[in-house]
């Protein structure tokens, strides 16, 4: 009890303690793991699952990732991190959820875990002397509950009895259609501990935006990992889905994660501002990273085929890697804000990505630029969208430049590229044994 947070605390004075809910995200950013028992959970301090669980596709199949040794399925070993414990509100008995760290049976952190892939970049800030500050914005969809998937997805029905509407950005009345959703979120937002910087409408039929308040890259990807579950939660109590997909409707917004990045120092001054507020080398370099990197760290940000219909010119999605001032038509965004609070914003990243992989890839790009002291291109003035796409096209292609960026390699770990590369081909392989509507209807007859 000493060691798990207050809302944990405060959640079981009010529910006795029934089951432990043990997990730990996949590369896709499943919760993998197993429920156990309180009685039981208070007697072991760890427990074990296959390292294959890392080789797994999202469909269920497998890349051939095990190495030199084989497909032998080895167990890690899983060891909590109390701080995590959260509880799961809408369970019917008292239940805590908590995040594991993955080990080798030599006490080694498991290289290809993504939580790990993140604290060995936030590590690489700190040897710097360096704290790295993020904020992820999660943009999602409430749907019409879909259980076919030849269907098109539809809008969920608000309480008016209508569908949701679309191109309402910023509609309170919007907002309201879906309240009791919204409510729900808060409340399980609250219960497990967890501040929401704000809830918006965004463009898409059904889309929200919920902001997060900034702080600690791993604290915060545990956050969105929690959230993804909230929110679908929520939403099955109120017949309808949360979904993340980056592009589940046609000719409506994609749903992106942006992440704002700022970087302190051992004294806690923000290393992009100078002492009289003026922009730093490091800011500029951070910049230079993001424009430099980004390209073979989008297959970790856009993640599967659907994630490439969203970079889409004109819908609210970058087809580039253009950085201004306050302009949300570029790849790369300086928000408005005070000299202490200046940040970066990486406005590439879909929700459809592993949040722990995202936030490593985005730091990593920034730290490299650093290090590398990279000047970026010249500041873009005007309407972004009316330039050339500098995103690669679809996934093999942003597959191809991630494995050829060794740099970057070394900052996420060999091993992570060398697993996170097997699989998502293999994932890109099983999507081609698909037959989609589009080529049953203009090809079956047409060629």
């Amino acid at each position: 009890m000493d060691k798990i947070p207050q809302a944990a605390r405060d959640y079981l004075e009010k529910n006795r303690l029934d089951e432990v809910e043990c997990m730990i995200s996949d590369l896709p950013g499943i919760a993998r793991g197993k429920a156990v028992p309180a009685a039981k959970w208070g007697k072991q301090t760890q427990f074990h699952l296959p390292e294959s669980i890392f080789f797994q596709t999202l469909t269920g199949g497998w890349g051939e990732a095990a190495g030199e040794a084989g497909f032998t399925e080895p167990d890690m070993i899983l060891k909590p991190d109390y701080a995590t414990a959260t509880a799961a509100p809408w369970t019917e008995d008292g239940t805590l959820q908590v995040i594991h760290d993955a080990y080798g049976t030599t006490d080694e952190p498991v290289q290809f875990s993504p939580r790990h892939v993140l604290t060995r970049v936030v590590d690489l800030y700190k040897k710097e002397g360096w704290t790295p500050v993020v904020a992820p914005e999660m943009e999602f969809f409430l749907v019409a509950p879909n259980t076919d998937p030849a269907k098109p997805i539809e809008p969920m029905i608000g309480r008016s009895g209508r569908p949701a509407a679309a191109r309402q950005a910023y509609s309170m009345t919007a907002v309201d259609d879906y309240g009791p959703v919204i409510d729900d979120i808060y409340e399980y937002a609250e219960i497990q501990g967890f501040e929401i910087d704000g809830i918006t409408q965004e463009g898409g039929a059904g889309q929200l935006e919920i902001n997060l308040n900034h702080g600690d890259p791993v604290e915060l990807a545990d956050q969105v990992f929690f959230f993804k579950r909230l929110l679908k939660e929520a939403a099955l109590k109120h017949n309808c889905f949360a979904t993340f997909m980056a592009k589940p409707i046609e000719d409506e917004p994609g749903s992106a994660m942006h992440i704002h990045h700022s970087i302190l120092d051992s004294e806690g001054n923000n290393i992009f501002a100078g002492r009289d507020g003026e922009e730093t080398d490091a800011f500029f370099h951070f910049i230079g990273g993001l424009q430099t990197h980004l390209p073979s760290v989008v297959a970790v940000m856009a993640p599967y085929v659907n994630s490439y219909r969203r970079y889409v010119k004109d819908h609210a999605a970058p087809i580039n890697l253009a950085w201004a001032r306050d302009n949300r038509t570029t790849g790369i965004r300086v928000p408005l804000s005070s000299a202490n609070a200046r940040r970066v914003e990486n406005r590439l990243a879909g929700m459809d990505c592993n949040p722990y992989l995202c936030i490593a890839a985005s730091l990593a790009c920034g730290y490299l630029g650093i290090k590398q002291a990279i000047t970026p291109e010249d500041r873009f003035e005007g309407d972004a969208y009316e330039g050339e796409g500098a995103l690669p096209q679809g996934l093999w292609a942003a597959l191809d430049l991630f494995d050829a960026n060794t740099d970057m390699h070394d900052v996420l770990g060999p091993d992570f590229a060398r697993v996170y590369s097997i699989v998502k081909k293999a994932e890109y392989e099983e999507f081609l044994q698909v037959i989609s509507p589009w080529e049953r209807e203009h090809l079956l007859l047409n060629v």
